[in-house]
Parts: C-alpha cells; sequence; structure tokens
C-alpha cells in the first residue's frame, strides 16, 4: 500500500487578485485534507486578523533569529515587512497526506518549487485586466497613492517574472479570478488533473496583462 504524500499548491498572484479568498473556499471544500500554510510576518496585525491562524506575527529580532537558525524554508521582503514559511508549517502535513496551501510571492514560490519539485504546484492568479486590478485595490480603501504605485510595480514584475519562467519550461497553471464561484470550479479542476495544464489563450491574457501593465505610468512614479 502506497503512502499518500501531501502537495504544495502554492498561489502566486498580484495583491487584488484574491488569492487568499480563493485558498480559504478550496480549503473549506476538503477540510482534513487540505490546509493554510500559516507564514511569520514582521508586519502589523489587522483588526480582524488572529494571530497563528492568519499568519505568525512576531518582531523583527525573532524573524532575524530564525534566519539565523535555518528555519525557513523560504523567507522575503515585502514592501518594508519581512515574511517566511518555516519548514515545521510543511513537513508534518506532507506527511499526513494534506495538501499545503501559500500565498507567496514569485521569488518564495521559487525557494519552494527548488525545495519541493515534485510536490508543487505553482498556480498564477490574476483578475481579468489590468483595470479590473487598479479598481480592486482602489476599492479596498487601504492603499496610500505610494502604496498603490509599489502594488502596481510589483504586479507588473509578477507577470513578467511568470511569462519569462512559463518560456523557460516552468510549468505554471494560469487562473483568471473573474468570478469567484466559476474561478474556485476551475481551480479544483486544475487541482484534479496530474500536472500543470498549459493554456494557450492564458498566456496570452498574461502577455496582455502585462503590456497593460508596462503601458501604466503610474507604476513609475517614484514614492
Amino acid at each position: 500500500m502506497s503512502l499518500v504524500v501531501g502537495r504544495l499548491v502554492v498561489l502566486v498572484g498580484p495583491a487584488g487578485a484574491g488569492k487568499t479568498t480563493l485558498a480559504h473556499r478550496l480549503i473549506d471544500a476538503a477540510v482534513g485534507l487540505r490546509v493554510f500554510s500559516v507564514s511569520h510576518t514582521t508586519r502589523q496585525k489587522r483588526e480582524a486578523e488572529v494571530d497563528g491562524v492568519d499568519y505568525n506575527f512576531v518582531s523583527r529580532v525573532e524573524f532575524e533569529h530564525m534566519i539565523d537558525a535555518a528555519a525557513f524554508v523560504e523567507w522575503a521582503e515585502v514592501h518594508g515587512n519581512l515574511y517566511g514559511t518555516s519548514h515545521v508549517a510543511i513537513a508534518s502535513h506532507l506527511q499526513a497526506g494534506r495538501d499545503v496551501l501559500f500565498d507567496v510571492d514569485i521569488e518564495g514560490a521559487t525557494h519552494l518549487y527548488a525545495a519541493y519539485p515534485v510536490q508543487t504546484r505553482l498556480v498564477f492568479i490574476t483578475p481579468p485586466t489590468w483595470r479590473a486590478l487598479c479598481e480592486r485595490l482602489e476599492r479596498r480603501g487601504t492603499e496610500t497613492e505610494a502604496t498603490l504605485r509599489r502594488r502596481l510595480r510589483t504586479a507588473r514584475s509578477e507577470l513578467a517574472s511568470v511569462l519569462a519562467q512559463i518560456d523557460a519550461g516552468v510549468r505554471w497553471d494560469l487562473l483568471c479570478n473573474d468570478a469567484l464561484a466559476e474561478a474556485t470550479t476551475a481551480f479544483e479542476l486544475l487541482l484534479a488533473a496530474p500536472t500543470a495544464v498549459y493554456d494557450v489563450a492564458e498566456e496570452r491574457r498574461l502577455a496582455e496583462l502585462l503590456a497593460d501593465a508596462r503601458a501604466d505610468r503610474r507604476a513609475d512614479a517614484i514614492d
């Protein structure tokens, strides 16, 4: 009898793409079989967030001690805050046959894929258009002009990085999150496939998103 080993389902995409919402939808559909990776971060806890559930909130000093102790599979500084995924957060779930879902940036995804190349599914999530992304960020009401510009620059960089990785042969699942229910169904279909599903239409749409991102001069403004 073969041992069932879990997978790393790594969600990447611009802020406002709906990664976290989709992740929780998938977990709720398979309670006990999927879990959300709880990262460590040095950013401030938001009002609705719960320590140990949404993130493990730690000081920068604590985080740096964990770096020195090689506790992280991957870590990065994003918009002035540190984020990291610990080895402990992954190993026990994989051995128990559970899928572990991650919401990370491109660099984090690359490190996770390098550490667990067989078990990792890379999924890039976007809104349908660049304008839709901008509108979602503006509607949140939490962005200043400076943070909005930084998020747009990050989104542009992520689009370029994923397309470059696809050209280099890295297998990514591509998912458009236009309507949540439809995106959830499409995500389940992707995960039911044994390997990443190549979609030439989605790759073309990503290229169009990148062209629009490069044409948006707000991302070039100096903070």
